[in-house]
């Protein structure tokens, strides 16, 4: 083996080192994360466990890579001082949104709302690009194909969810079958399958080519494992009749039940994967959340201390820190291996119902019925910035994959783009 080049990259998800070399006269491409990669770790010792498992990074390249790891951890001691502006102030929805999601890339981003309609839009510009008309009723769940991004899939109140082309808004199918409102919906890795949930308490699974139900499933769906086309079901959380019974976080695969995640007490608002599936955090009505570990099926610790339910649960992209958003007000950061609370984010004025990290992992994002949107530091718990302007509820809000947009979606009938 050759070793040709020795590459630093920063995928704004987590540093790694990318190695070029030659085998056999062909060019070839390794990678090594470095997701526990702080300031305070000694590089002699990242070095040495790097060339224990690398037979590449031989001693005439240790020093090298030695380099590398030191300059990563000069990114990572930088502060972020970021502060967002408002860039665009769009009057969306003739009614109240519902949803805002980004594309892999962050150059357009979709809302859904009460008005019936999905509409897509130019991140840069903002300009309205394509309205997808034709649900009945509200659309509640949006979604990207990502990391494609050339389709899009709608979940609404009128029990249909409709697919569409991202580029010339034609819709492609409308997925009939459910008896209630859907109320959320996620693509699999692949884009090959579209799974819906609803509160008929079934989850069904749509083939995207054929337009045809592939599989029913008795409970709803949250979020599809990364890396299999598996679904982690769960009982969505419903601010509107019918009301519909506790249930269990149930982890499916498309034919059979892998593992039946029981020990909450209230219904379950919000379930995640961490980046290798290794792990699952769940938020739920009786003020915790609960850490499973995905094989096994058993739980590995419950996360205290909110007052209030927990609406919203999210890993950062490491897989190393948990955030929960409550109705008391206040969101917080878990130490995902220890489970100890890092921090305590408090200065809303109601409750939050959305919450995600930066993709650098440093900030915090929450959504808040205040009518504010707030940034955190992680490592300080301290609020970095107030985004003002909504005069409604806030219901969502994202990141965009370089951490340097957000958009927030509002009651009060307008999205929000901060840049």
């Amino acid at each position: 083996n050759v070793l040709k080049l020795l590459l630093e990259r920063y995928f704004h998800i987590y540093y790694r080192i990318i190695l070029d070399y030659e085998k056999g006269g062909q060019q070839r491409t390794k990678s090594i994360d470095l997701l526990d990669l702080t300031p305070e770790c000694d590089v002699n010792e990242v070095l040495s466990e790097i060339r224990r498992v690398e037979p590449l990074i031989t001693a005439s390249r240790a020093e090298q890579v030695k380099i590398l790891i030191q300059r990563l951890q000069d990114k990572l001691s930088k502060p972020d001082n970021r502060k967002f502006y408002l860039f665009k102030a769009l009057q969306a929805h003739i009614l109240p949104l519902t949803n805002v999601a980004f594309n892999k890339s962050g150059s357009s981003f979709i809302t859904g709302s009460y008005d019936r309609t999905c509409k897509i839009w130019d991140t840069a510009s903002g300009e309205e690009l394509q309205t997808l008309e034709g649900h009945r009723n509200v659309v509640y769940a949006i979604a990207f194909n990502n990391p494609y991004g050339d389709k899009i899939a709608t979940g609404s109140f009128d029990k249909t969810c409709r697919l569409w082309s991202t580029e010339t808004g034609k819709c492609f199918h409308t997925f009939r079958g459910h008896t209630a409102e859907i109320v959320c919906l996620a693509f699999n890795p692949q884009s090959t399958l579209v799974a819906t949930g609803s509160m008929d308490t079934t989850a069904k699974l749509w083939d995207v080519e054929s337009g045809e139900e592939v599989y029913t499933l008795v409970v709803s769906i949250s979020i599809f494992l990364p890396t299999v086309q598996s679904i982690c079901f769960t009982l969505s959380v419903d601010y509107s009749p019918p009301f519909v019974p506790p249930l269990p976080s149930i982890f499916y695969s498309p034919t059979a039940v892998v593992h039946t995640l029981i020990g909450h007490r209230g219904e379950i608002s919000s379930v995640n994967f961490n980046w290798d599936s290794s792990l699952i955090v769940t938020a739920s009505m009786d003020k915790t959340c609960k850490v499973w570990d995905a094989d096994g099926g058993q739980c590995l610790a419950t996360l205290i201390g909110h007052d209030d339910e927990v609406l919203d649960v999210c890993f950062n992209y490491t897989g190393q820190l948990i955030a929960t958003a409550s109705a008391d007000g206040t969101s917080r950061v878990f130490n995902a291996q220890t489970h100890e609370c890092v921090c305590k984010l408090e200065g809303h004025e109601g409750e939050i119902s959305k919450v995600c990290f930066n993709p650098q992992g440093t900030c915090v994002l929450t959504a808040s019925a205040d009518k504010t949107a707030r940034v955190w530091s992680v490592s300080s718990g301290s609020c970095l910035q107030v985004l003002e302007g909504h005069t409604d509820e806030i219901f969502s809000c994202a990141f965009n994959y370089e951490g340097d947009t957000i958009i927030t979606g509002s009651k009060d009938n307008t999205c929000r783009i901060w840049r």
